[in-house]
C-alpha cells in the first residue's frame, strides 16, 4: 500500500489543493493541508451505490481524485491525505474507527479510517467524514469550535474514544483509540460496505462538500445546504437536476450519471425529501 505521495504525485496533489509544496511540518501547514484537501476534493459513495469498482489503496485514491476528477469517500479522503501528509514529512497514524459504533456495536469497527498526526502533541485530523472539521483538533477529550459548528471527542466505552458530530453532521459519531490501526479491518469494512445488500452506501446516494462558511450536499433526491443559519433543503427531480449537482457545485466528472438517477428513483423517500 502507498504509504506516501511520490514527488511527482506531492506537486500536482499540492496544486491541486493550493497549498505550496514546501514548508515546514508544523500546526499551521497541517492545517493548510486539510482545509485544502476538504474544500478542493467532493466526499461521495458513487462507486459503492452504484457497484463501481474501489480500491482501499491512496495510490488509486490518487487516481480517481486527481487524474479522473472524482471524490472519494473515508479510505479514499483520509487517505490521500494522510500519504500527502507523510510526504510532506509529518508523523501520521492510520487509525481504525467505527461510525455509529456508539448505537451498533464493534459489528462497525473498520468502517471508518481516520488520521492521527503527532506534532507537539497527537492531534486528529480528519477530512473523510463529509461534514466534519476543517481543521485538526488536540487528539484528547474536549470541546471544539470549528468555525461555526461544535464537535467534541468524548470517552466512550473501556479504552474507546467518541468524536461526537456537528448537530447537522450526517454521521453523528464515530469511535475510536488513539492507538489502534488495524488495516486487515479497514480493508474487510471496505470490501463489505462496497457488496453487502446491508451496507448504507449501497443503499443512500450521499455526496458532500464543504465550501468557505457553508457545506453541500446530496442525499439521495435531497440537495442541501448547512450554514451557521440552520440547514435549507431543496429536492431534485429529475437526472438533469443529478447532473448540473454533480458537475456544478461538486465540480464531479461521473460517468452515466442517467443510471445514477435511475438507481436513485428507486429508493423510498426519506425524511428530508
Amino acid at each position: 500500500m502507498l504509504t506516501e505521495l511520490t514527488h511527482e504525485q506531492m506537486d500536482r496533489y499540492c496544486t491541486r489543493i493550493g497549498v505550496p509544496r514546501k514548508g515546514a511540518p508544523d500546526l499551521d501547514r497541517l492545517a493548510a493541508f486539510q482545509r485544502g484537501h476538504v474544500h478542493s476534493f467532493t466526499w461521495e459513495v458513487l462507486d459503492a451505490f452504484m457497484g463501481w469498482p474501489n480500491a482501499i489503496d491512496p495510490a488509486a485514491a490518487f487516481d480517481k481524485m486527481i487524474d479522473g476528477t472524482r471524490g472519494g469517500w473515508c479510505y479514499e479522503m483520509n487517505g490521500l491525505l494522510g500519504a500527502a501528509l507523510s510526504a510532506a514529512g509529518y508523523q501520521v497514524t492510520r487509525l481504525c474507527g467505527g461510525v455509529r459504533r456508539a448505537e451498533l456495536g464493534d459489528a462497525v469497527v473498520g468502517n471508518h479510517l481516520t488520521l492521527r498526526v503527532d506534532l507537539d502533541q497527537p492531534w486528529l485530523v480528519e477530512g473523510g467524514l463529509g461534514d466534519a472539521p476543517v481543521r485538526p483538533i488536540p487528539l484528547a477529550i474536549g470541546d471544539h469550535r470549528d468555525g461555526y459548528h461544535d464537535f467534541g471527542i468524548e470517552a466512550a466505552d473501556t479504552d474507546w474514544l467518541r468524536f461526537r458530530n456537528h448537530r447537522f453532521g450526517a454521521a453523528p459519531s464515530f469511535d475510536f483509540k488513539a492507538d489502534y490501526a488495524d488495516e486487515p479491518q479497514l480493508a474487510a469494512q471496505q470490501a463489505w460496505l462496497m457488496a453487502d445488500d446491508g451496507s448504507p452506501f449501497r443503499n443512500n446516494l450521499v455526496v458532500m462538500r464543504h465550501f468557505d462558511g457553508r457545506i453541500e450536499s446530496i442525499v439521495n433526491r435531497a440537495r442541501r445546504t448547512v450554514t451557521v443559519s440552520g440547514m435549507a433543503t431543496q429536492a431534485m427531480t429529475s437526472a438533469d437536476d443529478l447532473a448540473a449537482a454533480l458537475g456544478g457545485v461538486f465540480g464531479l466528472q461521473v460517468p452515466d450519471v442517467a443510471a445514477v438517477w435511475a438507481k436513485v428513483e428507486t429508493l423510498p423517500k426519506g425524511e428530508f425529501e
